[in-house]
């Protein structure tokens, strides 16, 4: 008997492999797999959340009205130009999936967000890997890899899984170099730990532009990661095609509420970001101070530790989990000899770099 036979190229695509958060015995081990906020979440989000629990036979409002009046506000943008999604993920996948298909090409960069091959992969298009510069996005290179059959190109910025960062000039180089009929996709789960002056323009771009989509979500700096909630704005006509393949009900009505408080508690949100400019840079430099270890440069809330001596990233990532704290070692992202660490509390970074110092000394 014949059974179903799936699409060819959906049996190319390698699954997400999620961070850990326990040991191969099952042991709870602290997580810094996935870039979750140490801090946790807003209370006011929490309480926001748990009003919800009476209206639990109610569908949530399809159009997230309340929600996207509140974005658009507070990041001085149109609320009729929000496309929202499962996280940022579902929203890259509406790109992929409204723009491009079989016999289509999407590039990415060498370290990119290991969801631009799936969401590629997933339409039928075939995935470019554009070149690194050391770790971080080459405009000059994505250009390069540009075809005629080129319809998206994903930029995370800061990039994930390195930290690294591409200013708003080579951004808008980026954007310049490219047709009007690509998207442009640019990645901004990790903005809001930028400072001020490092906002790269893609909200002003995805404003005046007929061909950029900047996505963004709740699950890194706000604190809502269990909410799966993420956003996209662009121009009416690509939100409009993202729509019309959208989920109808994407989260829940107690994930509305606690985006809305999350977005409202700037205090939180600067304490985060404080914490992480602090620890980031205490643990980048404690790394540097290991032989053979080094810090990628990062503006996001982890830092990519790359290994060139005895002791190996695999050797490191296992006696960290033996320690009790889950690391990402990312073979699979063409990184075996890194680990990509998110910043915890300062007992958690103390600790890691204790271990590592052990085990660098022992190698």
């Amino acid at each position: 008997m014949t059974a179903p036979a799936p699409k060819p190229w959906i049996l190319g695509i390698a699954p997400y492999v999620p961070g850990r958060a326990t040991a191969d015995d099952g042991r709870r081990v602290i997580k810094l797999s996935s870039n979750e906020n140490p801090l946790g979440t807003p209370e006011s989000a929490r309480d926001a959340y748990r009003s919800a629990a009476t209206e639990l036979e109610r569908y949530p409002d399809a159009a997230a009205v309340e929600l996207r009046a509140k974005i658009a506000a507070h990041y001085g943008i149109e609320a009729d130009r929000i496309v929202y999604g499962t996280g940022s993920d579902e929203v890259l996948h509406l790109a992929a999936g409204a723009f491009a298909g079989v016999g289509d090409e999407i590039i990415h960069v060498r370290y990119g967000f290991a969801v631009y091959e799936i969401a590629t992969r997933r339409v039928g298009a075939t995935p470019v890997i554009a070149p690194d510069a050391d770790y971080a996005t080459d405009v000059d290179a994505i250009l390069a890899a540009v075809t005629d059959r080129t319809r998206v190109v994903f930029v995370a910025n800061p990039n994930n899984p390195t930290g690294t960062y591409t200013p708003r000039v080579d951004i808008a180089r980026l954007h310049a170099g490219l047709r009007k009929d690509i998207l442009l996709v640019l990645d901004q789960a990790y903005t809001e730990y930028l400072e001020p002056e490092d906002d790269d323009g893609g909200l002003d771009l995805a404003r005046t532009e007929p061909n950029v989509l900047v996505t963004r979500t709740f699950s890194k700096i706000f604190g809502l990661a269990a909410e799966r909630i993420g956003w996209g704005y662009a121009a009416p006509a690509i939100i409009d095609a993202m729509h019309r393949i959208r989920a109808p009900f994407s989260f829940g009505i107690g994930a509305q509420r606690a985006a809305i408080a999350a977005l409202a508690d700037t205090d939180f949100v600067t304490r985060s970001r404080e914490h992480n400019r602090e620890w980031r840079g205490w643990f980048a430099h404690a790394v540097e101070s290991i032989p053979g270890l080094r810090a990628v440069p990062s503006k996001a809330n982890f830092v990519l530790v790359t290994f060139a001596g005895p002791l190996r990233a695999e050797t490191a990532y296992q006696a960290l989990m033996a320690s009790g704290y889950a690391t990402r070692w990312l073979p699979g992202q063409g990184l075996p000899d890194a680990l990509r660490i998110t910043i915890g509390s300062e007992e958690d970074m103390r600790a890691v770099v204790e271990v590592l110092r052990t085990e660098a000394g022992k190698a």
